[in-house]
C-alpha cells in the first residue's frame, strides 16, 4: 500500500491516492522504453529541472512527436515556448517542418533564443516575444497551420483556443498539454488547496467540458504525461 494511503483519509481520497500511484508506475514503465534522446536534449532537461521550468513530461512529448509525425505536419504554431525545449524537439523530429513559437516571459523568450541558436536552427524556429493574446495579426501572417500546440498559460487555454483556431489548416490538429493537471481535475475540486490551485484546476475543468463538447471539433484526452487533448475541425 502506498505510504499516502493512510486510514486518516476517506476511502474516495484512497482510491484517488491508488489510482495516481498506478498512473505514475505506468509514466515510469513507458519512459524506460522511450528512445535514447541526444546530450544536448538532455542538458536542456537537465537544466529545466533545476530550474524549475516546466516542460512536456517525457511520454507526453513522444506521443505529440508520433502524432505530429503521422500528420507530416510541415507549420506548426506553438502558444508558450518557455526555453524552446518544445519547439527543439519538434524541429529534430521533423526535419521539414517550420515552428512558429510565442513566448511572454523575458527571460525564457532569451533563453528560448539562445537554446535554438545552439542547435543551429534559428532558420525553422521562429520566436515571438509577447503575450499570444496580443500577436494574432503577426501570427497570421505565418498561417494555416497544420498544428496549433497549447502549452502557456493554464487559465487563458480558451482564449487561446478561440483566439488561433481559425488559423488552422483544413486537416490540422490542436493540441493542449497538461489538461489532466496532475490528476487533479479528477478529484473534488473542493478539497483542493490553496484555492488558487483550485480555482486554476476549475478553469482546466471547464476547459476540458468546453473542448470536448464543441460540436465543430472531434477531440480526445490521452491519460499520458500531464494528459494531452487532440483535436480536429469535424468535415
Amino acid at each position: 500500500m502506498s505510504p499516502r494511503i493512510r486510514q486518516g483519509h476517506s476511502f474516495l481520497e484512497r482510491r484517488l491516492f491508488a489510482v495516481n500511484d498506478r498512473y505514475e508506475q505506468i509514466n515510469e514503465y513507458i519512459n524506460a522504453m522511450l528512445k535514447p534522446r541526444p546530450d544536448k536534449v538532455k542538458k536542456l532537461e537537465a537544466y529545466a529541472k533545476e530550474h524549475h521550468v516546466p516542460i512536456m513530461e517525457e511520454a507526453g512529448i513522444e506521443v505529440l512527436l508520433q502524432m505530429l509525425s503521422i500528420q507530416q505536419a510541415k507549420n506548426i504554431l506553438e502558444i508558450g515556448a518557455a526555453i524552446g525545449y518544445s519547439a527543439i524537439r519538434m524541429a529534430l523530429e521533423l526535419p521539414d517542418a517550420n515552428i512558429y513559437t510565442i513566448e511572454r516571459d523575458d527571460k525564457r523568450y532569451e533563453e528560448a533564443v539562445n537554446n535554438i541558436k545552439d542547435f543551429e536552427m534559428e532558420n525553422r524556429i521562429h520566436v515571438m516575444h509577447g503575450d499570444a493574446l496580443e500577436l494574432s495579426e503577426s501570427v497570421r501572417v505565418t498561417a494555416p497551420y497544420d498544428a496549433i500546440f497549447i502549452d502557456a498559460a493554464k487559465g487563458q487555454y480558451t482564449n487561446f483556443f478561440e483566439l488561433y483556431e481559425p488559423m488552422l489548416a483544413p486537416d490540422g490538429v490542436i493540441f493542449t498539454d497538461n489538461v489532466l493537471f496532475k490528476g487533479l481535475v479528477a478529484q473534488n475540486h473542493s478539497d483542493i488547496e490553496p484555492k488558487r490551485r483550485r480555482k486554476l484546476v476549475e478553469k482546466i475543468d471547464q476547459y476540458n467540458q468546453w473542448l470536448m463538447n464543441r460540436p465543430d471539433y472531434q477531440t480526445v484526452i490521452l491519460p499520458v504525461g500531464d494528459g494531452i487533448a487532440i483535436s480536429k475541425k469535424k468535415r
